[in-house]
């Protein structure tokens, strides 16, 4: 895991970077390899909602040739960007699926050879709910979706909800318990807007101890374990209590 980022990307700044990496791209390879960005997670909310701020990279779907690679190295030194300001980690999560671009729409074209498609609505709900991690926006970003398409007039069913599930991921079972349940009591509550800001709060607090915890014990935290140790924190279990346990199971998983 890693540690708190302070560099925040807003959808104005989104925009110019990715131009200007565009940019870079056709300098290097010229318009005869086309390449397609498909923005997911943070970004994708940034560009289609406006409940979102800013967020620490951009996740994307790379579809493009070595050249990109160097294209965004040269846009990350020009700007002083963090490395791995445009990522393709998501390709690592369970959340990914080659679905994603099936169901991604069109968002912009830039330097004329490279184009930027996102994911909203129903099937980036399906995206975050898939990841249901309650230390980053995710479930937040569920309710400011579903607050934003109400206002709109145009709400969100749990039937679309449960449609994108399974066209991106095959079944409704695919997603965890824990965002089964969460999905189900919010469109049953209903009142997107206030849950919004409930949940935001509890990811910051979450986060916070996350952070501490880095901190206190660095190199402890892996993908592996982070939801038992968030869960245990949540808990307000004691530190050490954690590690112990850890330190208990031998392929160091859940607590």
């Amino acid at each position: 895991m890693s540690s708190e980022n302070r560099f925040e990307f807003t959808k104005e700044n989104i925009d110019l970077y990715l131009k200007e990496a565009a940019k870079e791209y056709r300098k290097l390879i010229g318009k005869k390899m086309p390449a397609e960005l498909i923005l997911i997670g943070g970004a994708s909310v940034l560009i289609n909602y406006g409940f979102r701020n800013a967020t620490t990279d951009i996740d994307a779907l790379i579809l493009a040739a070595s050249a990109m690679k160097d294209a965004v190295s040269h846009v990350r030194d020009r700007f002083g960007l963090p490395a791995g300001w445009l990522n393709a980690d998501f390709m690592k999560t369970a959340s990914y699926t080659e679905k994603i671009r099936e169901f991604s729409v069109y968002y912009r074209t830039y330097a004329n050879v490279v184009t930027i498609r996102t994911v909203k609505a129903e099937y980036l709900i399906a995206i975050k709910l898939r990841s249901g991690r309650q230390y980053k926006s995710d479930l937040s970003d569920v309710l400011g979706i579903l607050a934003e398409h109400e206002k709109t007039g145009n709400p969100i069913t749990m039937e679309q909800i449960r449609k994108a599930v399974a066209d991106l991921y095959g079944d409704w079972n695919s997603l965890s318990d824990s965002s089964q349940t969460f999905i189900r009591n919010v469109m049953m509550r209903g009142r997107f807007e206030k849950l919004y800001e409930q949940v935001a709060q509890g990811e910051k607090e979450t986060k916070k101890l996350m952070i501490q915890f880095e901190k206190d014990y660095p190199d402890v935290m892996k993908s592996s374990n982070v939801n038992g140790i968030v869960m245990a924190l949540q808990k307000k279990a004691d530190k050490a209590s954690i590690i112990a346990q850890l330190r208990t199971r031998k392929h160091g998983g859940e607590l």
